[in-house]
């Protein structure tokens, strides 16, 4: 059975959250704090959290970051603020996505089933050629399992930038614009900007590369967009 988690200090917000998904047949458990929230998360491997923002006892990005630290499961901050610089830092913490107060449940279970569908969907771009594990340097990618080593050690990456690294993994040497990779690994229907994958693709140099200020494997074509650099093919 899916499970979510739904953390957010206003009860009214999280009984009307809770009823609608129970009527999709998910189980939902409930944390009104920050804390209560994180140790759940810890304790149960959810297949979704909707986090809000603004929290007593620990905020929802400090608790974002913290899953980040133990889990990939997706994550969807909900904020009542309307400043983009929320929305970006909610994104740069690890969540997959967000939704500004007020919205309409309908909305957010469509994010919620696109995320979850884009997390079992293999990507069409991923060609049945391409091996199951790519090994660059000190890099090292499991596909099949999703699974990131940098000289042994595994690298904990979220749920959006493993997609987006087995895409350009996946076709070495292609450049893909900012859109483009929106498109593939967001969907279509994903209503932020470009911006959103300078964010992901910032986060994965800082975890894979050596000097992400001069990244050896993704790199940028300046004013095109972005590539993995695989030099045995050029």
């Amino acid at each position: 059975m899916t499970k979510i988690l739904v953390v957010d200090d206003e009860k009214m917000i999280v009984k009307g959250i809770r009823f609608s998904l129970i009527a999709e047949g998910w189980e939902v458990d409930e944390a009104y704090d920050g804390l209560e929230g994180l140790n759940k998360a810890k304790a149960t491997e959810y297949d979704m959290v909707l986090l809000d923002i603004m929290l007593p006892e620990m905020d929802g990005l400090t608790v974002c970051q913290s899953i980040r630290e133990f889990s990939n499961m997706p994550i969807i901050m909900l904020t009542a603020k309307g400043d983009d610089m929320d929305k970006i830092l909610g994104l740069e913490y690890g969540a997959d996505d967000y939704i500004t107060k007020p919205f309409n449940i309908l909305e957010v279970k469509a994010r919620m089933k696109a995320i979850m569908r884009r997390n079992l969907l293999k990507s069409p771009e991923v060609s049945k050629n391409t091996p199951s594990v790519v090994t660059s340097g000190a890099l090292k990618v499991d596909l099949d399992n999703e699974r990131v080593l940098i000289s042994g050690n595994e690298i904990n990456v979220t749920a959006k930038e493993f997609d987006l690294l087995k895409l350009l993994l996946a076709n070495p040497n292609k450049v893909y614009s900012r859109e483009k990779l929106l498109e593939i690994v967001w969907g279509a229907d994903y209503p932020g900007d470009a911006r959103t994958v300078d964010v992901h693709v910032r986060r994965l140099r800082e975890k894979i590369e050596e000097n992400p200020g001069m990244p050896k494997y993704i790199q940028t074509k300046w004013g095109v967009g972005y590539f993995y650099k695989d030099e045995s093919t050029l």
